[in-house]
C-alpha cells in the first residue's frame, strides 16, 4: 500500500478511497458480530453453568425421589397409626398381638405345636442312576 502526500506536505492517514467501502462495511456489521458472540456466551451459560439445564434436571431428580420416599414412609406412618388406635381400642388387639408375636397363653390354656416333618436329605449316590 503507497502513503499518500496530501497537499501541504501532510501525509494522508492511510485511508485510501479504495478501501472506504470495505471499513463501512466493517463499521456496520462489527456490533452485529459482537451481539451473536455475546449471545452465544448467554446460550453456554444456560446450558453448563450454575442453575443451569443440566444442574435443573439433577435436581428435579432428587425432588421425584424424595417425595418417592415420603410417600413410602407416609404409607408406613399410616400403618403404624392404624396399629397404635387398634391396640388403644381394647383388649382383644393387645392378646392377639401377644399370642401371635410372643407366644403367650392363658392360664388354663394347653399350647400344641405342630411340627411338619422335614423330607430326609437323599444321599447324591442315590439320585443319578448310574
Amino acid at each position: 500500500m503507497r502513503r499518500r502526500v496530501l497537499p501541504g506536505g501532510r501525509p494522508s492517514t492511510g485511508v485510501q478511497a479504495e478501501d472506504a467501502p470495505r471499513l463501512a462495511r466493517l463499521r456496520r456489521w462489527w456490533p452485529h458480530l459482537l451481539l451473536g458472540l455475546l449471545a452465544l456466551a448467554l446460550l453456554w451459560e444456560l446450558e453448563h453453568g450454575e442453575g443451569g439445564r443440566h444442574e435443573l434436571a439433577e435436581v428435579q431428580a432428587r425432588v421425584a425421589a424424595q417425595q418417592a420416599e415420603n410417600a413410602r414412609l407416609q404409607q408406613r406412618n399410616a400403618a403404624l397409626a392404624a396399629d397404635v388406635a387398634e391396640l388403644k381400642s381394647g383388649e382383644a388387639a393387645v392378646e392377639d398381638r401377644a399370642r401371635a408375636e410372643l407366644g403367650m397363653i392363658r392360664p388354663g390354656e394347653t399350647f400344641y405345636r405342630v411340627v411338619e416333618p422335614v423330607p430326609a436329605a437323599v444321599p447324591a449316590s442315590a439320585e443319578a442312576p448310574r
